[in-house]
């Protein structure tokens, strides 16, 4: 087979197995047999809870309460209301926020063999935003749970208790969760929780947290769970988001558990769009066949899972997910460390291995993750979306073909920094590429970083290159820079080395098999391109994730190193070609800015993706002024003309109670409207006494408090939030909050002439110093990148 055929279709075939690992199962039907999870079943309920958008506190969430409370008579669930004001100290705010709202818990009990054994919880919460039906979040959450507790139900009668919890509250700040475990005394009755939330509209579920001393809960679901998606990297990082979930109230008041969500679809997240008829129902089947299978070895186990070391935990493919202690990674890198070691033995023996040719590796290691940086920020910054919940919602309108587009621009830069580490008088382009490209960021506003980091690069051009590398050499550099990212983060978080661990063990298994590429083993090549296949299909997947859950493509610059850990030597084989270009660098490269391009210059609303708007009616009672206001980065057409309804000029207004960045704005016509009965007087013992009464029919009081003095132990409704004195500045918002964000602007720099003449005079100095080819294929990059920028700011 042709050497560029053969790459091809491994590519194509990692592809194929990546988008297989992380797909969802086929829905069963609602006449699936009893004992087992059907999201046809599970639908039924869905679609009565998500009718309508239901905030806390709202007639369409009292109509959601009453429904469930039938569901669970009808279960003989024996079900309760839990009827609270709960409110409840936001912990990793910067100024003291206080958060609370009138909640109703829905509580049923599916009672079991022994009702002293502490019972398993399983949770979700009933309550949308208020803009969204919330098919997803969370009533898919609501329904599943249903559904779980039904089939274990069918199932037999459980050794302990089962308790549906149904908390109401958690987009007003979780306190439907927090009353319960603070307040309910049947929160001391559970000893294990298990929570379903979300934060997409569709795609695998995510076993994505647990609590601490986590060991047995681990091998408890590896043993259960179907088809799991599940790492310990997750976990870590949810750690350290502030995206918390209502499993976060049972953490912190002791429990543990397992806490699952999806994050695909992020278009429909918190959005009008999240509706049963575009709910993903494979995501239904998948959440509730991990779930089930848990919950039914807990429920029917006459032991809870106890408290063990932490693990380091992954999914490979289908159902095996691999666990075991953090002392065990440095056995793995031991492991990689001698295979290695190992190849590097053969390969010396064969005389191809040269010193100077593994420094140009470790060189070309780091010029690749700083290049493939520089490629993504720049590409994202071409797609003209700004940063934020309404921002990038034209980038999840085409969630699937901006993800193409920054995989063609990651298989461009790796294959571009192989193709000049293989090559003669490389130098200069290789400076030249990424500090052009990191300028290029500039276009758009002035980027800081993309300079840095595009300069960076541009210096480890200069060093890395100019003399092609062996293959031999140039692969052990690549790999010696994984050992060493590797040992660093076994060092520092062993819970997420095996992220690289894992890949670099099968790199250098591969690199034994083949004596770093110049002395293989009989079936040796036949056997690294399996490998390789499988293990960039792995790398995919997560840089899938990890792309879907952070709006950060700089992220994705470390999957392409980790694909180079195994990719190397096949495309080294391919570009390893010194008279011809690079071509398949430049198809791919041209091919995911062209993409990108498009996206930018197609609009992506439909009726299925409509353009955001959020236009609001806020009046100043103090200065008797009227405005129509919206959060949203850019107006619509529609949403300029309401606000423009009233003759009003549009402005740039502050107003921190909601956001804290400017909203547009213009003045409107006042109306009459009810105000908050609002009074302050100081008490007998000294204190003030502030009293705030919501006008009829208010959804959210906020309460901005600034003081001039300190805060002594301050009280709401008789209650003490804090021990100790507070600063000037207090917020309190009961029921729910509405946050959003605007675009920040920044000058455009006008370099559009002078980046001609810099692309003109790089290829001039190339042909000089070296070649016509040179200078044609440089040019070609340097050129394609300005012609897409200069485009776009049209």
């Amino acid at each position: 087979m042709n050497k560029g055929h053969g790459l091809f279709w491994a590519l194509v075939g990692a592809l194929v197995l990546a988008w297989w690992s992380t797909s969802t199962p086929k829905p069963m039907s609602a006449q699936a047999p009893a004992a087992v999870f059907s999201a046809g079943r599970a639908m039924i309920d869905d679609r009565v809870i998500s009718r309508a958008p239901h905030p806390v506190g709202s007639v369409a969430n009292a109509a959601a309460r009453d429904y469930l409370l039938g569901r669970m008579r009808d279960m003989g669930l024996s079900p309760q209301i839990q009827h609270e004001d709960a409110m409840r100290r936001v912990a990793r705010a910067k100024i003291p926020v206080i958060e609370g709202a009138g909640i109703e818990n829905v509580i049923g009990v599916l009672p079991g063999r022994d009702p002293k054994l502490p019972a398993l919880a399983i949770m979700a919460h009933y309550d949308s935003v208020p803009n969204s039906p919330g098919a997803a979040d969370d009533a898919l959450g609501v329904s599943t749970a249903f559904e779980v507790v039904r089939a274990l139900k069918a199932q037999g009668t459980p050794d302990r208790d089962v308790v549906l919890l149904i908390t109401d509250g958690e987009e007003a700040g979780l306190v439907g969760a927090y009353g319960f475990y603070h307040s309910n005394p049947l929160a001391k009755h559970v000893g294990l929780v298990m929570n379903m939330d979300s934060r997409g509209g569709g795609g695998s579920a995510q076993m994505y947290q647990t609590g601490p001393q986590n060991g047995q809960m681990i091998d408890l679901f590896r043993r259960t769970a179907v088809k799991p998606s599940a790492t310990s990297l997750s976990s870590f990082i949810s750690e350290r988001l502030p995206n918390d979930s209502d499993f976060t109230m049972a953490k912190a008041f002791g429990y543990t558990g397992l806490n699952y969500a999806f994050i695909g679809r992020q278009f429909d997240y918190h959005s009008i769009t999240s509706t049963a008829d575009v709910l993903d129902q494979g995501t239904v089947q998948h959440m509730g066949d991990q779930v089930l299978s848990a919950a039914h070895a807990i429920a029917f186990s006459s032991a809870l899972p106890g408290k063990a070391p932490n693990v380091v935990f992954a999914n490979v493919f289908g159902s095996l997910l691999v666990a075991y202690p953090p002392e065990m990674g440095w056995v793995v890198l031991a492991l990689a460390a001698a295979l290695l070691g190992f190849a590097v033995y053969r390969a010396n023996r064969t005389g191809h291995l040269e010193g100077v040719d593994i420094a140009r590796g470790l060189g070309a290691a780091i010029y690749l993750v700083a290049t493939a940086i520089v490629f993504f920020r720049f590409a994202r910054r071409l797609t003209g979306a700004g940063f934020g919940f309404f921002e990038q919602r034209q980038l999840l309108a085409v969630a699937h073909r901006w993800e193409f587009a920054l995989l063609l621009i990651g298989f461009g830069a790796l294959f571009l920094t192989i193709a000049l580490a293989t090559r003669h008088r490389s130098r200069l382009p290789a400076a030249l590429t990424p500090l052009i490209v990191g300028a290029a960021c500039s276009l758009f506003g002035l980027d800081i970083p993309g300079l840095a980091i595009g300069a960076g690069a541009g210096v480890l051009g200069l060093a890395a290159f100019g003399q092609p590398a062996g293959i031999a050499g140039g692969w052990a550099g690549v790999l010696i820079t994984g050992l060493l990212v590797a040992i660093g983060l076994q060092a520092i978080e062993p819970l997420t080395a095996f992220v690289v661990a894992w890949p670099l063990t099968i790199a250098a298994f591969t690199a034994a098999l083949l004596g770093l590429g110049v002395a293989p083993l009989p079936l040796g090549r036949a056997l690294s391109w399996g490998l390789a296949l499988a293990t960039t299909a792995w790398v995919l997947g997560y840089g899938h994730n990890i792309h879907i859950a952070l709006d950060l493509v700089e992220a994705l610059a470390l999957f392409v190193w980790l694909g180079a850990l195994v990719l190397w030597p096949l495309v080294h084989s391919h570009e390893d070609q010194e008279d011809s270009p690079p071509g398949w660098a430049i198809t791919f490269l041209v091919l995911g800015l062209g993409l990108t391009l498009v996206l930018r210059l197609h609009s992506p609303w439909s009726e299925r993706y409509p353009r955001a708007t959020l236009v609001s009616y806020a009046v100043d009672v103090d200065h008797a002024q009227a405005h129509r206001i919206s959060v949203t980065p850019d107006l619509s057409p529609w949403a300029e003309k309401v606000l423009r309804a009233d003759g009003g000029k549009l402005t740039k207004l502050a107003l921190p109670i909601l956001t804290e960045h400017p909203v547009t704005a213009a003045l409107a016509a006042p109306v009459q409207v009810a105000v908050p009965q609002i009074s302050f007087a100081r008490q007998a013992d000294g204190s003030y006494l502030l009293t705030a009464a919501p006008p009829p029919g208010a959804q959210t009081l906020y309460i901005d408090l600034r003081s001039k003095t300190r805060l002594d132990h301050p009280t709401i409704n008789g209650k003490s939030y804090y021990d100790k004195p507070l600063g000037s500045y207090w917020l309190i918002v009961a029921a729910s909050k509405i946050t959003g964000t605007v675009d920040e602007t920044a000058a455009r720099l006008p370099a559009a002439v002078a980046g001609w003449l810099g692309v003109l005079c790089v290829m001039l100095l190339a042909w000089r110093l070296y070649d016509a080819r040179t200078a044609l294929w440089a040019g070609a990059i340097l050129a394609t990148c300005f012609s897409f920028a200069l485009y776009a700011r049209r």
